[in-house]
């Protein structure tokens, strides 16, 4: 099984999302200031997000994202789904037609660990790893610093004019 960067940054900005919204929504440009993800990239994902009724958008002043739900009710197999990820370790896509239209003599293995996978990850919610103490400290890092660049470029900018 190959985890893409698609199912990565889902839940790497689902992560940002539940730290930073705990007070206020917060926009797609923070997460992806924070995070360093491509804004248009996180906007597909974010819709598919929407779509999948993990995520809700406030417009607005002060508008962004925010969760639909506790971070308890939602885990990161499901995250990864929204996303149209599959957690599958097999060849065939678990169609069990690996071999001449047959499944291959590893399938069962391969299937075996795609479950286990997606139940590891089922058993994680977004509050458990927020509950991780190294997570606020990152968190707190990554904020400090986007707020640090977006300081310096305002600083060049005035100079600059």
């Amino acid at each position: 099984m190959r985890l893409t960067t698609k199912g990565r940054y889902a839940v790497t900005a689902m992560l940002d999302l539940a730290f930073h919204s705990q007070k206020t929504p917060v926009t797609l440009t923070d997460i992806a200031t924070r995070q360093t993800i491509s804004l248009s990239y996180l906007e597909q994902l974010f819709a598919r997000l929407r779509k999948a009724g993990m995520v809700t958008g406030v417009r607005g002043p002060g508008g962004g994202y925010q969760l639909s739900r506790d971070p308890k009710l939602i885990n990161i197999a499901e995250i990864i789904s929204a996303v149209d990820e599959q957690l599958d370790s097999t060849k065939c896509g678990g169609k069990s037609n690996c071999h001449n239209n047959q499944p291959c003599l590893t399938h069962d293995l391969w299937m075996g660990l795609s479950e286990q996978i997606h139940d590891y990850l089922a058993g994680i919610s977004l509050a458990e790893i927020l509950s991780r103490g190294s997570i606020a400290e990152l968190a707190e890092k990554q904020s400090e610093r986007s707020l640090n660049q977006v300081v310096t470029f305002q600083s060049q900018s005035n100079a600059a004019a």
